[in-house]
């Protein structure tokens, strides 16, 4: 072998890489210590960017097609390598092949709950997973923050760094997005929309990639707040509470036993409730008659509680001619009335179905307002 041919086996001539792997996101070409050419071929692919590296610095950047690699098209690093004049010798360079393409269905998913603020439960713990797809648009920004010098970096090396990032860029965006849980728990396909544009700026900004599709698949809350949602949503299904107690009370006297007994036993009190007001309003046309004060709708109320009593030493204590004393319940009171939970009472009057009189942090209820819920 003469000496030109140990010299051309020593100079690149031709710079190319085919890539079949599918799952490389970045890769530096082999140089095996050989000098490129002046006026060696680059060859560079559709969904290829090339990125020259020379002397620790970033140079010049190479898309799509052929290019014969001379000062005129390498600019950046005839400066790096002080070509004043043009260069006629050949140059050592690192050459980073940059695949461009869309990367689909990469998973991402929070290991740990994340703490967000919500407007109606307060500070909830909640878990999410789903996909996203990306592509690199900064080559230089991507080498430097994401792969480093590495050969060969594909995408299982990068899966968990980008899963973390991915979830950190989620906490902020959800922060940011001030989305309540129950809006979070029934409109993935908006909301990741709308995350997608907080997500992406800052993906593109911090790694030189571009998220084109943020998926939520799945967005838990603890127990606790499933079991609070779930009572909302049975709220909202029973509607009118008394239309509910006459059909829960129908239905368990056509199913018998004790069972049955214990089953309309609220629905029983509220009878009773509407039975003490046609009592109350019987015991009262007579006194109207003789001239005393009779107690209005607002006065009926049952007989056995402890408001009764009340009431009716108020309205022995009341001068005749005197406007009857109005009676007022606690949601407690109420609830013993109605034969239901004291969170039911206080979820109708949040829902203004009931209405009440709220006093600093507690609730007072009128007679009135009670006859006006019951009679739908």
């Amino acid at each position: 072998m003469n000496l030109f041919n140990i010299i051309k086996n020593q100079l690149i001539e031709v710079i190319e890489w085919t890539d079949d792997s599918r799952d490389t996101l970045s890769y530096r070409w082999p140089d095996d210590d050989k000098e490129i050419k002046n006026g060696a071929q680059l060859i560079v692919r559709e969904s290829q960017q090339v990125q020259f590296v020379a002397a620790g610095q970033y140079a010049d950047l190479f898309g799509p097609g052929k290019h014969t690699l001379s000062t005129e098209n390498v600019p950046v690093l005839s400066t790096i390598l002080g070509w004043k004049y043009g260069f006629q010798s050949p140059f050592k360079c690192d050459v980073y092949y940059i695949n461009t393409r869309l990367f689909t269905g990469n998973k991402w998913g929070t290991s740990n709950p994340v703490l967000m603020r919500d407007k109606d439960f307060g500070v909830v713990r909640i878990r999410a997973f789903g996909t996203y797809d990306f592509r690199i648009v900064q080559p230089a920004l991507f080498l430097k923050e994401v792969a480093g010098t590495d050969q060969n970096f594909r995408i299982d090396e990068f899966a968990d760094t980008m899963r973390s990032r991915i979830v950190s860029v989620f906490t902020e965006a959800l922060a940011k997005a001030q989305v309540p849980v129950l809006d979070v728990a029934t409109r993935y396909g908006d909301l990741g929309q709308a995350l997608a544009q907080i997500i992406n700026p800052a993906m593109v900004e911090k790694y030189g990639i571009e998220v084109t599709s943020f998926v939520l698949e799945n967005v838990s809350v603890p127990p606790e707040v499933e079991q609070a949602i779930d009572k909302r949503s049975s709220m909202g299904a029973i509607g009118n509470l008394n239309d509910y107690v006459k059909y829960q009370m129908g239905q368990a006297m056509a199913s018998g036993g004790e069972g049955a007994a214990a089953a309309t036993l609220p629905a029983t009190m509220a009878m009773g409730f509407g039975m003490a007001q046609e009592m109350m309003k019987q015991m009262q046309q007579p006194a109207a008659a003789a001239g005393q004060p009779a107690l209005g709708t607002q006065g009926a109320h049952d007989a056995f509680s402890p408001a009764a009593a009340q009431a009716a030493q108020a309205a022995q204590a009341t001068p005749a001619g005197a406007a009857p004393a109005l009676l007022v319940y606690t949601p407690e009171q109420a609830a013993q009335l109605l034969g239901v939970d004291v969170a039911d009472v206080l979820a109708e009057l949040e829902a203004g179905h009931l209405k009440g009189r709220k006093i600093g942090a507690n609730w007072r209820i009128a007679q009135a307002a009670l006859d006006e819920f019951l009679q739908g």
